[in-house]
C-alpha cells in the first residue's frame, strides 16, 4: 500500500519536470530572399556569450561579418572556417574579420566544403541553405533555421566542425 504512492510521487515528479526540460529547447526559422534570415542570424550570434564556430561556403555577408567582430569585441571566442575558394578572393567581410583578429581557416580537402552552419556557446546551432551572403539575403530562395538549448546536437557540429578545422589552413 505505501509503494503506491511513492509510485504515483515519482511519476507525478517525472512527468512535470519533462515537458519543462523540453521546452528550454527552441527552433526558430527564417526564409530569404526576405530581410529576416540575415536578422535571424544576426540576433543569434548576438545572444552568443563565450563562443562562434562558423562554417561557410561562401562569404561576403557584411551585416554577419560585423555582428562576429562585435562578438569578437565582446570576448567571444569566433573562429570561422571557409571553402578554399575564398581564400581566392579578396571579400572585404573576410578582410574585415582577419584585420578584427578573427582566425581564419580555409579547408581544401574536399571538391568543394559546402557546409553552412554556426556552433554557439556549445548548445546552438544556426544550420540551413543558407550562404553567407548578400545574394542570399537579397536574391536567393534560401532558409535558415536556429536551435537553441541543444548541447547533444550542438556537440555534433562542433566535433564535424573541429575536423575540418584541423584539415584547414590559414
Amino acid at each position: 500500500m505505501t509503494r503506491r504512492p511513492i509510485i504515483f510521487l515519482s511519476c507525478f515528479l517525472l512527468c512535470s519536470y519533462l515537458p519543462q526540460a523540453q521546452a528550454q529547447q527552441s527552433v526558430q526559422t527564417a526564409f530569404s530572399p526576405s530581410p529576416d534570415a540575415v536578422i535571424l542570424i544576426q540576433d543569434t550570434i548576438g545572444h552568443a556569450k563565450k563562443s562562434i564556430d562558423l562554417a561557410g561556403y561562401s562569404f561576403t555577408s557584411y551585416k554577419i561579418a560585423d555582428a562576429l567582430i562585435d562578438a569578437q569585441r565582446r570576448g567571444v571566442k569566433v573562429r570561422v572556417l571557409l571553402d578554399k575558394g575564398q581564400r581566392k578572393r579578396h571579400y572585404r567581410a573576410i578582410e574585415e574579420m582577419q584585420d578584427a583578429g578573427i582566425p581564419i581557416r580555409f579547408n581544401s580537402h574536399y571538391a568543394i566544403m559546402h557546409d553552412k552552419y554556426l556552433v554557439i556557446d556549445d548548445k546552438t546551432v544556426e544550420t540551413g541553405s543558407f550562404n553567407y551572403t548578400a545574394s542570399a539575403e537579397k536574391r536567393n530562395a534560401e532558409n535558415v533555421l536556429v536551435v537553441q538549448d541543444a548541447p547533444a546536437l550542438a556537440k555534433q557540429y562542433l566535433e564535424n566542425w573541429e575536423k575540418l578545422w584541423d584539415e584547414g589552413d590559414k
